[in-house]
């Protein structure tokens, strides 16, 4: 069985750093970026793009200090991008594909509601989607998500409150039919 070895864009190999770095964090990097863009496509390209930034620019003082803070940060940050373009763009399809990907999809409720949520998101603060995030796709415990992003943990639970209160007025709106 062979490792594979990543290069950067002058072939020049890597250094084991970013090797690790690559497979300690690429699981939670792509976890985050699917809970935000609930697609498994955007949620690879997220990943690369994370990675291959990371290839041209090299290891930023921040993500040498909390890898997976600042990664995670990242993430988020491309995931809410990702979102808001794929929003702007109206993906055209004939009736056969659409009719041959139909069986393999999501009900159409659950899909709407997944787009509803992933809409209502995008108009959240960054940082308040990276509590949310945490808190409901990672599952961390407040106190965790405070030492995570340098917080008190009475800050994340005044954000995750308050996030729940906009979201579900955003989501109020979408669902009488308003644009979000």
């Amino acid at each position: 069985m062979s490792l594979v070895t990543v290069f950067n864009v002058t072939n020049k190999e890597l250094t084991q750093e970013f090797e690790e770095t690559f497979r300690e964090h690429a699981p939670m990097i792509y976890r985050t970026a699917y809970s935000v863009t609930r697609t498994p496509q955007d949620a690879e390209d997220i990943v690369q793009t994370l990675f291959l930034k990371l290839l041209r620019r090299g290891f930023p003082e921040g993500l040498k200090e909390n890898p997976k803070a600042y990664l995670y940060r990242a993430a988020v940050n491309l995931s809410l991008n990702a979102v808001r373009v794929r929003d702007r763009h109206v993906p055209i399809a004939d009736a056969d594909s659409l009719k041959a990907s139909a069986a393999d999809e999501v009900p159409r409720a659950d899909a709407d509601t997944q787009r509803l949520v992933a809409k209502a998101i995008t108009q959240l603060h960054p940082q308040v989607v990276e509590v949310l995030v945490l808190r409901y796709e990672h599952d961390y415990s407040d106190a965790e998500i405070a030492r995570l992003l340098g917080k008190s943990r009475g800050a994340v639970a005044l954000t995750l409150f308050r996030a729940r209160a906009r979201l579900k007025k955003l989501l109020r709106h979408a669902y009488a039919g308003r644009t979000l």
